[in-house]
Order: C-alpha cells, then structure tokens, then sequence
C-alpha cells in the first residue's frame, strides 16, 4: 500500500467537528505544514488533544488563532495569551488535564486499556464529577481513555511503511498519538525507502500510521 498522500489530501482527511490530537511540544515535533494548511482550508469545530498550544504564531497556537476549536483538551495554555482569552470569554471549552495524566490517557485510549487510576488531582477541581477506586486502602482517580478520529504527527525520518524515527524531543506525543486515532497522518522531514531504516532507529512502527506527507518535498 502506497501511504504517501499530498498534503492536500491529507487535510482533506480532517472534517469539521473531528476530534484531532497533534503531536509535540510548545511547537518542538509538531506537523507544521500540515497546520499552516488546516488553517488555510479552516476546517472548524474542532476538538484538540494536545499537550499545549504552542504560541500564537506557532504550531497549533495558529488554529486558536483562527479560531478552528471548539474545544480544547491539553496540560497548559499558558504560553499562548489567546487560547486563555477564548476560554475567558467563553469562545473556546477549555480542559486541563494534568500533563502526565494526558499522555496516559492517550496511551490507553491506544492500547485497549478502560482507564488509568492516578493519586494526581485528589481533592482539586481535577476530580469532579469522576469516580474514584479504591485500591489497598488508597484512592484513585479513574481516568477514562481519549480517542481521536485523526492523529497529526511529525517525525524526523519515516520510511514509505510508516516506520518512524525522531530527533531529541520531537518524539514528545507523537509516540502513542497514532495509535488512539482511526486515522494517524506523519509529516516526515525526509521519507526513505523501505528496508533503508536501520531496526533500532524504529520508535513507532508503521502499523500505527496510515498516511504520510513528505514535509521535505513541500
């Protein structure tokens, strides 16, 4: 199967009202042509899993910008002054989920798995409205995997299977982000052909992506 795609088509992948995680870090590992062409289409009401949102002239800080979310799900937005002005006015739904409980979220929402039980938000406005198990005498809060009809990633090197491979810390959420979405979408600095990528450079194996963008031919 030939999982290259124009960048085109890969934006035609998003409808509106689609939940769409994007993978990486204050913008570090994440798809920025594919972004800069989801604003350019301006596909809305969507909802974003995300570890933050970045800047506003910087990865997905420019679709808050443009005003594409209707919700937002992430660890922090506090580096990015309008995505708080949106949840102040109430333009924008806003969920804070703590950091490290997101990514185990995504990860379960990956791997099968009906939740994850963390001590993390115990007794803060985190725990409202979930259920809470006991476990040897210790409470948990339960919680419940997120799933997304697109993943938008990035990776320094992909082989034409889907094979990824990373640099530093643009692995950050591309890792599990593929496999919690019915459709996973990697923008590759530089695609390679099968067979060329050595075994142990192989981080998230193309299984979990089904689509790629050769960021370096754009």
């Amino acid at each position: 199967m030939n999982k290259i795609i124009s960048l085109e088509e890969a934006v035609a992948k998003v409808k509106e009202g689609d939940t769409v995680m994007v993978g990486g870090f204050l913008g570090v590992g994440t798809p920025e042509k594919l972004i800069d062409a989801l604003v350019a289409k301006g596909t809305r009401d969507l909802t974003l899993i995300c570890n933050d949102t970045a800047f506003i002239n910087c990865g997905v800080g420019k679709m808050v910008v443009a005003k594409l979310f209707k919700k937002i799900i992430a660890s922090h937005i506090g580096t990015n002054k309008e995505t708080g002005r949106q949840m102040l006015e109430g333009e924008t739904e806003v969920e804070l989920v703590p950091q490290g409980t997101l990514i185990e979220r995504i990860r379960a929402g990956g791997f099968g798995l009906g939740g994850v039980l963390t001590r993390t938000g115990l007794g803060t406005e985190v725990a409202k409205g979930k259920q809470i198990v006991q476990v040897d005498g210790q409470d948990y809060l339960l919680e419940k995997p997120l799933h997304a009809d697109v993943a938008l990633l990035f990776a320094q090197k992909v082989d034409r299977e889907g094979n990824m491979s990373f640099h530093g810390a643009t692995r950050n959420f591309n890792v599990y982000m593929g496999s919690a979405a019915t459709t996973s979408i990697v923008e590759a600095r530089e695609v390679i052909r099968e067979g060329f990528m050595d075994p142990d450079q192989v981080v998230v194996p193309g299984i979990f992506v089904k689509y790629i963008v050769d960021g370096g031919a754009l």
